[in-house]
């Protein structure tokens, strides 16, 4: 499943809006209200299957995932 998937699946009922924007030469930045939590070049390679998802919901820390409110 792909990042923006797993976001929305999991998190729809707290995410405002959701912006893809296309880059260049592979970038591939996660960014939630300005803070980067994911980002290709620093890591030197692309997320792993529920990567992000999980960053998120660190980030987020004790908001239910959608369903288990």
């Amino acid at each position: 499943m792909s990042a923006t998937a797993d976001l929305l699946s999991n998190y729809q009922h707290v995410i405002e809006s959701l912006t893809l924007r296309t880059g260049t030469k592979g970038v591939y930045d996660v960014t939630v209200d300005g803070e980067l939590i994911y980002s290709k070049a620093e890591t030197g390679r692309h997320a792993e299957p529920g990567e992000v998802l999980d960053l998120f919901t660190q980030l987020v820390g004790d908001i239910p995932r959608y369903g288990q409110e």
